[in-house]
């Protein structure tokens, strides 16, 4: 029977695909994660309102000009050129207070006492007490106003585990990397351990060290893309399923940061391939005789 002929840059490669597909995947997965954290903070920040309660007995046109001098102010968060700040009168007020403490004050009081405020969202980037404090500063030396108030412990909260989700997600991301990149070395290189004799052979018939790699090479590269492709499918139906169960998820997505990721993700499986293979076979290039027995 006629024994199969191999051929250079072919060896078993089914393994490596797995291997670099589930890498892929699970990289994705932590970068998607990121987005998506980072696009609920933003959300959580955008949404946290501070008030502003008025000076008592103010007319409607001077609550009128009050709203849109604060509403020119560069910390006021803007949603389709619209300031996001709004009028809750003392009445409003009143009710609220009401329907939560099941006390009706007014019966005992006669009269309420609670003042008209604004409540205002604020920019992103103005989320952290210092920068809070200037905005209360501010906003408590305009004509009319009476007292800014917001929750500064939960500001402090919130940046802190937000803080803290930021530096466990990066360590997990850059732990899992480096596993990948060693784990993958080390498959490409068993995968080649069958084509160590070809290459000697290539190498005492005088082929240069680029004509021997350039194969295995293209071949590290397709599996890389191939890789990289199935991952990305895996990862698209993986976001669909989540939506389609959890539709809130579908305000936080971010379509071009997400078509840019799964691009990084094809790419990085490319770059992989072609450097672990690389190094392998410039491995099994620099052995003696002895030493691929």
């Amino acid at each position: 029977m006629a024994r199969t002929k191999k051929k250079v840059g072919t060896y078993p490669s089914g393994m490596i695909l797995f291997s670099l597909t589930l890498a892929l995947f699970l990289i994705g997965f932590c970068a998607v994660l990121a987005l998506h954290s980072k696009k609920l903070v933003t959300y959580i920040r955008e949404n946290y309102e501070i008030r502003a309660f008025l000076d008592k007995d103010l007319g409607n046109k001077k609550i009128k000009d009050l709203q849109e001098t604060i509403g020119s102010r560069p910390y006021i968060l803007q949603t389709n050129s619209e300031p996001q700040i709004k009028l809750v009168t003392k009445e409003e007020a009143a009710k609220e207070f009401i329907a939560e403490t099941k006390e009706d004050f007014s019966k005992f009081l006669g009269e309420n006492p609670l003042h008209d405020s604004f409540r205002l969202k604020l920019n992103e980037g103005y989320f952290e007490e210092a920068k809070l404090q200037e905005v209360k500063q501010d906003l408590e030396q305009i004509n009319g106003v009476f007292e800014v108030v917001y929750q500064e412990n939960l500001v402090d909260s919130i940046n802190k585990n937000i803080t803290k989700i930021y530096v466990v997600m990066s360590a997990f991301a850059i732990i899992l990397l480096i596993i990948i990149v060693i784990l993958m070395n080390n498959t490409i290189r068993l995968a080649l351990h069958s084509q160590r004799m070809l290459i000697r052979s290539m190498q005492l018939v005088g082929a240069t060290n680029g004509f021997i790699t350039r194969p295995f090479l293209l071949r590290g590269m397709w599996q890389g893309l191939l890789a990289g492709v199935i991952a990305v499918g895996m990862l698209l139906i993986g976001l669909q399923l989540a939506i389609s169960n959890l539709p809130e998820l579908a305000m936080f997505q971010d379509v071009e940061k997400i078509a840019i990721l799964m691009a990084a993700i094809v790419g990085l499986g490319v770059l992989i391939g072609f450097l672990s293979t690389f190094q392998a076979v410039n491995r099994y290039l620099g052995l003696t005789l002895d030493e691929l027995y």
